[in-house]
């Protein structure tokens, strides 16, 4: 696993659902492609209300925010693996919600594009859009520089190797519980 995340935060709050992280007219992206992969990071935050301010810039293929904090339910609505692969294709590496749509959290350990971490505050009433944090997943917590201030963070558990690995087909393939060609 990765020892620490540093990087600027992107702050939302409750009940941010899959067709705010990535509209359902960009599903016709297929992310096995390398050039539609980036694409679909480009409109990755796209569904989200003006009120959260612009994750992507225009014209960007990459956000400037390596991390997103949120309230709970975070990733609700469809089953769809596209919205954990198009936070991941835009450069998130994680996302610390006080909850999440159990399909999110399963969609991203399946994936292995980001690490869905969960914490026991309820940070999204705490941070703001910019703020430079590092989680630091030795110890469990996440550290906000810009407040000064840290907070714990609930374990990943199982999921944490299966991220690692880049997801399951490729955690089965390095375990031996599926063979490689």
């Amino acid at each position: 696993m990765s020892k620490s995340i540093s990087g600027q935060i992107f702050v939302v709050d409750d009940n941010i659902d899959t067709d705010q992280i990535i509209p359902a007219e960009y599903l016709t992206l297929v992310p096995s492609k390398p050039d539609e992969y980036e694409k679909l990071g480009s409109y990755a935050m796209i569904g989200l209300p003006d009120r959260y301010g612009k994750f992507m810039e225009p014209g960007a293929m990459k956000t400037r925010y390596q991390i997103i904090i949120a309230g709970e339910n975070f990733g609700c609505g469809s089953s769809r693996e596209h919205a954990p692969i198009a936070l991941g294709a835009a450069g998130v590496e994680a996302v610390v919600a006080l909850s999440y749509a159990r399909i999110f959290f399963r969609n991203c350990s399946a994936t292995g594009e980001l690490y869905p971490i969960e914490s026991g505050d309820r940070l999204c009433d705490v941070f703001a859009t910019g703020q430079e944090v590092t989680i630091d997943f030795t110890t469990g917590q996440i550290i906000n520089h810009t407040l000064d201030r840290t907070y714990h963070l609930k374990p990943l558990g199982e999921v944490g190797p299966v991220i690692d690995a880049g997801g399951l087909f490729d955690y089965a393939r390095q375990t031996g519980m599926i063979a490689t060609r």
